[in-house]
Parts: C-alpha cells; sequence; structure tokens
C-alpha cells in the first residue's frame, strides 16, 4: 500500500522539495512553496522496461494525418472568436482565467447560448447549484434545449461522464473545486489542480470534445495552481479590467491554434457581457476640450489598430526628489523619455513631479507610444495645447529622433476612420505610405524639435 509523505511543491514550475525554501532552486522564484500531501510509488509498481507497450503501429506520417476544414465552433462573441483565433477547436482545452466577479461564469453561459443552436453543451459546475445556474441563465436570458447542467466535482467522475454522454463542447467551472478522490490533498491544492486538468487533457484529446476550463487567480493576479497546468492546456485567456468599471479585455496569454497579440473588449451591462465593437471610440469618449497635456495614440494589438488617449500632468514639487507616476505606460520607459527630453531639448524636469495615465485601463506597451507620450509631456509642461485633430505615432531614440514603426497604414486608416484630420508620422515610414489613399494630413517628422513645432 501507498504512503503518504509530506512535500513542498513549488506553485510557478511544479518543483518538489523535502524541505521549505524561500526560493525555488528551479525558477527562482520567492515564496513559492506550498506544503502539501503526496503518495509515493510503491516498490514494484512502475512498469519495466520489458512490459512497456509497443508503440509503433501507432506511428503516422504527416502527411497521412487529415485535417478538416471545419474544426472550429463560432461562439457567436466575434470578440471571443478573434482571440481564440476564429472559434473553440475540436479537441481543445481551453483555461479561462481572472478575478473574481471579472464575468467569466458570465461570458461561458451567454456562449451556450448561441452554441446551442447547433451543438449539446454540457455545463459542468463546482460552485453552484442547478437552481443558481438557472437564476442566472435567466437572468442572461439563455434558454437553449442543447444545455445541459451538472453540478459535480468528482473529476474522474465527470471525465467518465463525458466521455459516455459524448457532448459537443464541455464547460468546467472552476477547476479549483474538482478533486481525484484517490488523492488525500484537499481540493485547490497544486496536486489536485495539476492532476485534474491532465485528466481533463486527456478527454478531450482521446474523445474530440473541446473542453474549457474556469480558474482562478490569486494574490498576485495568476492563475491559481502550479505553472505546469498552463502549460498542459492548448490556451490560456485572461480576463483584465476593473470590477468597478463596466469595460473588460480578453487576451490570450497562450494559444497553441492562434496569435496571442489580438485581444477582446467587452462592456459589461445589466443582462451580461457585450461586445464593444470600436475599442478606439470606447477609449477616446469623453476627451477634455482645450486642455493642454493630452494626445492621441494608436497602438497595434494584434491585426487590430486602437486608439488610446495619452494624459501628462506636470506641476511644481515640493519634495525634494520630484515624483514620477505612469498608469498603463511603462514606468522605466517614461523615465528615459523625460531624460531625452531634458538632454535634446533643455526642457527641465527636476523641479516638477510628472504624471502619465493612459486613459480607459488601457496600456501603451510598444514603442509607438513614445512619441504621444513626449508630445503630452512637452504640452504639460509648457501649458500648449494640442490639435483635438492630432494624432501621433513613433519610436523615440535617445538622440532625439524619431523612428519608424510597424503597421503604419493601418494605423493611418483606423485614425482617418475616427476623424483625425492630422496624423504625425516617422519620415522613415513615409516611403511604405501612399498618400493617394488617405484624405488625412500626414506630417512627417525626423526628430522630436518638428514634432513640438506642431504644438502652438
Amino acid at each position: 500500500m501507498a504512503k503518504s509523505r509530506l512535500v513542498y511543491t513549488c506553485n510557478q514550475c511544479g518543483y518538489e522539495s523535502p524541505k521549505w525554501n524561500g526560493k525555488c532552486p528551479s525558477c527562482g522564484a520567492w515564496n513559492s512553496f506550498e506544503e502539501e500531501i503526496a503518495e509515493s510509488v510503491p516498490a514494484g509498481g512502475r512498469a519495466s522496461g520489458s512490459n512497456a507497450l509497443d508503440l509503433s503501429q501507432r506511428i503516422m506520417e504527416l502527411s497521412d494525418i487529415g485535417s478538416d476544414a471545419d474544426i472550429r465552433y463560432k461562439t457567436g462573441l466575434g470578440e471571443l472568436d478573434r482571440v481564440l483565433g476564429g472559434g473553440i477547436v475540436k479537441g481543445s482545452l481551453v483555461l479561462l482565467g481572472g478575478e473574481p466577479g471579472i464575468g467569466k461564469s458570465t461570458i461561458l453561459l451567454q456562449i451556450c447560448q448561441y452554441l446551442g443552436r447547433e451543438h449539446s453543451v454540457l455545463y459542468i459546475s463546482g460552485e453552484e447549484s442547478a437552481r443558481q445556474i438557472k437564476l442566472r441563465a435567466k437572468r442572461l436570458g439563455v434558454d437553449s434545449e442543447n444545455l445541459y447542467i451538472l453540478t459535480a466535482t468528482d473529476a474522474e467522475a465527470i471525465a467518465s461522464t463525458i466521455a459516455s454522454s459524448a457532448p459537443d463542447i464541455a464547460i468546467i467551472d472552476s477547476i479549483q473545486t474538482m478533486n481525484i478522490s484517490r488523492i488525500s490533498s484537499s481540493p485547490g491544492s497544486l496536486t489536485q489542480v495539476r492532476e485534474c486538468t491532465n485528466l481533463f487533457m486527456h478527454t478531450a484529446k482521446s474523445q474530440e470534445i473541446p473542453v474549457i476550463i474556469v480558474g482562478h487567480v490569486n494574490k498576485d493576479g495568476a492563475i491559481a495552481g502550479p505553472k505546469v497546468m498552463e502549460h498542459i492546456v492548448d490556451a490560456v485567456l485572461h480576463f483584465e479590467g476593473e470590477r468597478h468599471q463596466s469595460y473588460r479585455l480578453l487576451r490570450a496569454v497562450k494559444n497553441r491554434f492562434g496569435s496571442t497579440n489580438e485581444i477582446g473588449v467587452f462592456e459589461m451591462l445589466d443582462k451580461g457581457l457585450a461586445e464593444v465593437a470600436n475599442p478606439s471610440q470606447m477609449l477616446l469618449a469623453g476627451r477634455p476640450h482645450n486642455v493642454s497635456g493630452t494626445c492621441v495614440a494608436c497602438v497595434m494589438e494584434g491585426t487590430r489598430p486602437i486608439l488610446a488617449e495619452v494624459q501628462a500632468l506636470a506641476s511644481k514639487t515640493s519634495y525634494s526628489a520630484p515624483r514620477r507616476m505612469a498608469t498603463g505606460f511603462d514606468y522605466n520607459r517614461l523615465y528615459i523619455i523625460i531624460a531625452v527630453l531634458e538632454k535634446r531639448l533643455g526642457l527641465y524636469m527636476s523641479t516638477l513631479d510628472v504624471y502619465l495615465n493612459i486613459v480607459g485601463g488601457f496600456s501603451l506597451d510598444e514603442p509607438a507610444g513614445d512619441l504621444p507620450v513626449a508630445m503630452a509631456l512637452y504640452s504639460a509642461v509648457m501649458d500648449k495645447q494640442i490639435d483635438e485633430q492630432l494624432i501621433a505615432f513613433g519610436e523615440i531614440g535617445l538622440g532625439g529622433e524619431v523612428r519608424s514603426v510597424s503597421h503604419i497604414s493601418q494605423r493611418i486608416h483606423e485614425a482617418e476612420r475616427m476623424g483625425f484630420r492630422t496624423c504625425v508620422v516617422p519620415k522613415q515610414s513615409m516611403r511604405s505610405i501612399d498618400t493617394k489613399e488617405h484624405d488625412i494630413e500626414i506630417i512627417p517628422v525626423s526628430d522630436l524639435k518638428q514634432a513640438f513645432s506642431l504644438i502652438k
């Protein structure tokens, strides 16, 4: 009979140690070890090499493997399909994570209404009763006849039920409530989460049934459980956004069947999540008029250009060392831009507190945001207004030069569609622009001096 032993497991990489360590010797994470009970394998329990199965008959050539064109299920939400790469792939295992109350269970129950038109959906809940799910479905307007509800927490019984009932799609809410009875640790522990995920992965692959798993996050914002769990699944989706704000961002952290650069934008309403087809309009809503320190930037999220408002504020400091704060922008990158402005243009800010904000909870994390940030800072310090119909994008070098960025035509098209009249672009990017295709005024600049001369 197997004996239980106490081990400490890293929740980031799964490294096991007989004693607690402050720092994981495998991945270097601090305070990541958690106590759990592991069962040792009895002597003679492992299969010897002579008893191993011969799998040579299952070897296949790549050219002999068929690939059906219709291998994805549309969810009815274009934003979710965009993030998934076109829909839910048959036999895939998708992990959806996010803060409590962000809308994970809501969006999954909503897509059941559309999927239930042509497919059977099995919704398995370990957190709510069937009556509670019915009340939530009634509020969201979900009444599909092909939606079936199961409330259970035994992972082995659930996997067997999925295999026998053979639904087209299975949804498990959530993985932290599932458990395998033969494992002595409690539900939600590292071992339980890892083994349950592995069990559902084998079920999805062997039965060609896509399985969507809901995962909670810990206080650090990462999905609770070992990092190994994210390696097992095919796609990892993250719901982002403040609970007290109505907008939600859906990102793909990992996706074996699509790009990880796409994002989906939703708005939380009384009757569930609604798609935001035009995120640029949402992020630019409520822009202040006749105020200095604001500039519009254009960033690429995968193949989608999105306009975002950059706000900067510079005020006289009352401290010996001025404060620097950035929301939605890299803090270290802000320091570099300030240093370039001081060195190359003589715009000294050593006595000013600088605050930078990207409106709408959006993150400006690509080099194209450098130029609008610099223009917003210059506008705030000099108290000069930037034209409301002007948009800028470009990377800034340490010499004060404005360098080219990618997807220049898509950015200009988006600015033109949103009604902007002037577009400030790097001069090096002009060779890839056909000015005859655009009705917007395109102004090329080679350095910051030329860009700042447009602010009057």
